[in-house]
């Protein structure tokens, strides 16, 4: 595939993507919007450090000047992370800050849709967007569920953020015909916590079942992402009772702040 004429590729992914290498895609929000200076340029070189560890190259994707930027530079990165004025930027925002000129972190949305423009099929975030409790009245469902409907990349999280519906963001998943694998596991992990209450959807064991997934429904023609839940390891997680208290006391101190 030739990327899409209007994106700038940094040297190290055109090549890669010229001949054939993995490319692996990151998303920018966390280090704008996500992280205080300069600690959010340290966890960016450190994820694309790992990303190459593994024989991948790393495509941290942003909006620079107006420009679509598929993989930054050693200044890109620093000026997405210390400028102080960076747009958020989902998929509906793109052409505005594009037509702008101005400089946009991307969102899972936003990311897949320009990784997707690149040739690149695998994104690595932290956690998906999905149904907002209370989404029956705010209808507040994220972008990120729609683009995994219609565009063929292949997401790898930790699961859908804690503070959302679970449950629902599954059935919408299932509604968007978008496959939902857990690596690993019988259950759907929830970010910080490896359970969630709800089952696996489709459990795999190792990179070469996702793979051969991956394979099949883009050679069947199925347009569309797929979800690929690697549960966070044990050491690491927040138990979902413990993490769950903490969340809904949130949730009623922000009701009661209106």
């Amino acid at each position: 595939m030739t990327p899409h004429p209007l994106l700038q590729l940094e040297d190290e992914v055109a090549t890669a993507l010229a001949e054939g290498r993995p490319v692996v895609a990151l998303e920018s929000t966390i280090i704008s919007h996500g992280m205080p200076y300069p600690q959010n340029v340290a966890m960016a070189v450190e994820v694309e450090g790992i990303i190459r560890e593994h024989g991948a190259v790393p495509a941290t994707i942003a909006v620079l000047g107006g420009r679509p930027r598929i993989g930054l530079d050693e200044a890109g990165l620093e000026l997405l992370a210390s400028h102080g004025d960076v747009t958020k930027v989902s998929v509906r925002d793109l052409p505005y800050v594009v037509a702008r000129g101005v400089h946009g972190a991307t969102t899972v949305a936003a990311t897949m849709r320009l990784a997707a423009l690149a040739g690149i099929r695998t994104f690595v975030t932290g956690g998906l967007g999905g149904v907002h409790r209370g989404a029956q009245e705010s209808f507040d469902v994220s972008a990120d569920l729609t683009e995994l409907g219609s565009t063929d990349v292949a997401v790898v999280s930790a699961g859908v953020k804690s503070i959302l519906d679970i449950g629902l963001t599954l059935e919408t998943l299932e509604t968007l015909g978008v496959p939902v694998l857990v690596e690993g596991s019988d259950e759907f992990p929830s970010f910080y916590s490896r359970s969630s209450g709800h089952g696996s959807p489709m459990r795999v064991d190792g990179a070469a079942e996702i793979a051969a997934v991956m394979a099949a429904k883009w050679d069947l023609g199925l347009a569309g992402g797929i979800v690929i839940a690697n549960p966070i390891p044990v050491e690491d997680e927040i138990p979902a009772d413990e993490i769950g208290v903490i969340i809904d006391q949130a949730l009623r101190d922000m009701d009661g702040l209106g």
